[in-house]
This record gives C-alpha cells, structure tokens and sequence, in this order.
C-alpha cells in the first residue's frame, strides 16, 4: 500500500469488520474501552503510516477463529449474504473508480472465516463494479518450508508458524511477486501500530532484520488467467488512463 501511494495512486482500505472478538492481556485497554475502538483507532493509525486516502468499515461483526461458535452468530461476517456484502463493497469501488481490488486467497491465507469471506465478497464486488483487476493477497506456502528446512539444518528451531498449520499457497499457483523489500521499515511500523493484535515478542516483530527481510521483502498474489508462474511484478504496470 506505501508503494503505491508512493507511485502516485490512491489507496483506499475496507475492513469487513472490527475484530471484536480478539484477546488482549487485562490491562490492556483503558477503563472503559472497548477493543473494538482500540482496533479502529488502530487501523487508522496503520492507514495513515501506509499512505492510505480513505478507510472504510463494511460494520459486520468479527466471526472468530474457524469452527467457533463465534462463527455463525447473528450480524458475523461469516454469516452474512455474500451478495448484501458485495454490494457495499462495489459502492465503494465505483465511488472511487478502482482499477484494482486485492483480496485474500480463498483459503484467507490461514483459514480464517473472515478472510474466506473476503475472498468470497471482494470477487462478486469486483463483478458488480466492473473492477477490472483482482489480485488475491497469498503467502508463499514453499518459501516457508524452504526456510523452516534451511533453519533446521542449521539446529535452529521455532522457525515461523507451526510446521502442521496449512498456510498460503504453493508457488505453482502465484503469479505475481511484487517486491516491497524498500518499505520494511514502513511495515514494521505499520504492523506495530496494531498493538492489540501484534505485540513486540511477537513472531513478526521480534525477528532479526535479515528474516524479516526473507519473510516480508516480498509480496505474493494470484490474478485469475495469469500463469503459470510468476508473470507480474507491478500490478499496475498495464493500466492505462
């Protein structure tokens, strides 16, 4: 997202919902507050650090991680009618006369219900505002096995997420890298600007810089009809008008 801005476009950020349902340590939040206020008041943070013009909330409820029963209570995004949902999205889109909408990939990276639902949304929104370009946001799936295979070599251990956790995507399905290895700094500060879901021990911020770099310096994506293999490293670069 700096990138972009960075190169002169206008980044617009849409969040499903407000992560209600996240856990902080007691005495987190102030008296009084609610983690939902912290989560907004968070994004809007990230969103200024990322060069971010508009931030808009759709108002569904967080789902929860899947198979909670969080997932299928009223108002959770998860429930919600992908048609209803992709219509406030594609408002937005024509408003703001997108040329592009990334998404997740329809796994949602981990398997989160909230992010399927993206995937699910941002494709029919995509459809009804004539969006013509739609990137589905992915993790390297054999990026992280090669580096957890190299640092077991090397008798190191705890390398990124748990080795049976299904995440991302295998490279024969990505077809787009954007390197973003100029903006670390950025993300990092951007990432820590979501205290209440990112502490500093976390994985991703208490990383040397060189993994960092490894983990992060590049962003992957799948574009329907592209492929096979990585065929595109700007995802505007054939924009016109």
């Amino acid at each position: 997202m700096r990138k972009a801005a960075d190169e002169g476009h206008r980044v617009v950020l849409v969040v499903a919902t407000r992560g209600e349902l996240g856990e902080v340590p007691d005495g987190f939040l102030s008296e009084g507050e609610s983690l939902w206020q912290r989560r907004v008041e968070e994004t809007h943070a990230a969103a200024e650090i990322l060069g971010v013009s508009r931030v808009e909330f759709l108002g569904y409820h967080d789902s929860g991680m899947m198979g909670e029963p969080s997932n299928d209570a009223e108002g959770s995004f998860w429930t919600a009618s992908v048609e209803e949902a992709a219509d406030r999205l594609a408002k937005i889109l024509v408003e703001e006369n997108a040329d592009i909408l990334t998404i997740y990939d329809d796994f949602g990276g981990y398997g989160h219900p909230d992010h399927i639902q993206v995937h699910r949304v941002g494709k029919r929104a995509a459809e009804l505002a004539g969006t013509p370009k739609v990137y589905e946001a992915t993790i390297n799936a054999d990026l992280i096995r090669r580096g957890r295979e190299e640092a077991e070599a090397r008798g190191e251990t705890g390398f990124g997420p748990p080795a049976d956790m299904k995440i991302g995507k295998p490279e024969s399905e990505i077809t787009a890298a954007v390197d973003v290895s100029a903006y670390l700094v950025t993300k990092r500060a951007a990432m820590r600007a979501h205290a209440s879901q990112i502490s500093e021990e976390s994985f991703f911020l208490a990383m040397p810089d060189d993994a960092f770099l490894g983990a992060f310096g590049v962003e992957w994506f799948i574009r329907e009809g592209q492929g096979p293999g990585i065929t595109e490293k700007d995802l505007f670069a054939d924009l016109t008008g």
